[in-house]
């Protein structure tokens, strides 16, 4: 079972598909921004016209059932302050990477691991894949801290596998994993469900 991208309630945050509508915030708070970008591993944008050209290309992709992308949007303002994605999903065996970034005037406040506690729990409510798993580089320890508090589990380091082509050095990629039988057990608390 495949469902691919619904809207999800938390607390604070409204997971859902992006839209048009969403560029402009998109661009002041987070994918304009060269040190969100960096550590997300993707390129900056420079203008509304450019954000716009990717939402086409996403809003596009809203058909396939394997694509999973989500605008966080903060329920008291309405401002997408980052995003949510599976970055790969293998169906043959059931399992996806995820992704996820904030812009820097709303990270600290607990929105990422918000979120994807609510992927987490909506994943494995909905689809038919079984484990999801993230890796964070090294040195980005505040990726760590959402792994962590969204009940994921370390699974290991693989040591320098990522370049930095920039600085000319490497770091280590640091995974965690989550399974659906381990879900009820380490995610602290439940979110609200997909809206249809």
């Amino acid at each position: 079972m495949q469902i691919a991208t619904s809207i999800i309630e938390t607390g604070r945050l409204l997971l859902r598909p992006f839209e048009p509508g969403d560029a402009e915030s998109m661009l002041r708070n987070w994918i304009g921004d060269p040190e969100v970008q960096h550590e997300y591993g993707e390129p900056v944008y420079d203008s509304e016209e450019e954000v716009m050209e990717l939402l086409r290309k996403w809003t596009a992709s809203y058909a396939e059932p394997e694509f999973y992308r989500w605008a966080m949007i903060r329920r008291e303002d309405r401002e997408c302050i980052g995003q949510i994605a599976f970055c790969s999903v293998d169906t043959r065996h059931h399992f996806a990477d995820i992704e996820y970034c904030v812009g820097r005037s709303y990270q600290g406040n607990g929105y990422a691991s918000e979120a994807l506690r609510a992927v987490i729990a909506y994943t494995f409510s909905y689809t038919s894949l079984n484990r999801l798993q993230a890796f964070h580089r090294a040195r980005n320890q505040h990726s760590a801290r959402v792994l962590q508090k969204s009940g994921m589990i370390y699974e290991g380091t693989l040591r320098q596998s990522f370049y930095y082509e920039d600085l000319d050095e490497y770091d280590d990629r640091v995974y965690y994993g989550i399974c659906k039988e381990e879900v009820d057990r380490r995610i602290p608390s439940s979110p609200g469900f997909p809206l249809d």
